[in-house]
């Protein structure tokens, strides 16, 4: 019921913005590529990257200031995760990985037809959490929706860079700790005590924020405006 009333409130959102012309709604996909800081008890290695470029959906509403300075809040569904080889278990890896529902707002700055610079903050609430576990490569693996293992939601920051042509790269750091420490087993054990994880990404997304063809459109029409 929440997300429905979110998913409503960011389409009546779009749609207000869509009726300005300083205003317009984007989207895009997102490929990434993560990692985590990870702190295991005093261990800190054991960390692979990555890759997930399934399923990260992004939706931006953009209000221009002027030709340099724009707004930007949206909505996103993401994938993201880390891959842990524990260095005290031989021959034990784990995937943990949630997908999220994200809210960001931030800024832009720069020149917005071409090449600028964004940056801002997104809160995400996870609600599909898996954890895989291979041990001497024999795979076991759970799925929970609305888990307790993680938070109830993530404080993030993000920054990036957009390129002419709808290309963009993004860095993105998640504050809050990816495992719920507390969280306790029917039997009374902590998988997670001890396992502090702060994940980290870069990625590289297309059609962003301005896409190929309204690139092309807008150059056209200051090539219309020179006669």
């Amino acid at each position: 019921m929440k997300t429905g009333l979110l998913f409503a409130f960011l389409l009546s959102a779009s749609l207000l913005v869509a009726q300005s012309n300083k205003a317009y709604v984007t989207s895009g996909g997102e490929m990434i590529f993560s990692f985590a800081s990870i702190d295991h008890n005093g261990s800190s290695s054991g960390n692979i990257m990555r890759w997930s470029p399934a399923f990260n959906i992004q939706v931006f509403g953009n209000y221009d200031l002027n030709k340099n300075l724009g707004l930007i809040f949206g909505g996103a569904i993401r994938n993201v995760g880390f891959i842990y080889e524990d260095p005290n278990a031989s021959g034990v890896k784990k995937k943990f990985r949630n997908y999220n529902l994200g809210i960001p707002v931030g800024f832009k700055v720069g020149n917005l037809e071409k090449f600028f610079f964004f940056g801002g903050y997104e809160i995400e609430f996870p609600f599909n959490y898996k954890e895989k576990t291979f041990i001497n490569e024999q795979k076991t693996k759970f799925n929970v929706w609305f888990s307790s293992r993680v938070p109830a939601y993530y404080h993030t920051v993000f920054a990036g860079v957009q390129f002419p042509y709808g290309i963009s790269l993004k860095f993105k750091y998640y504050l809050s700790e990816f495992f719920n420490q507390n969280y306790t087993e029917n039997d009374g054990t902590q998988p997670y005590k001890g396992l502090k994880a702060n994940v980290f990404y870069f990625s590289i997304s297309t059609s962003l924020f301005k896409g190929y063809d309204m690139y092309i459109k807008e150059s056209g029409r200051k090539d219309v405006d020179q006669y």
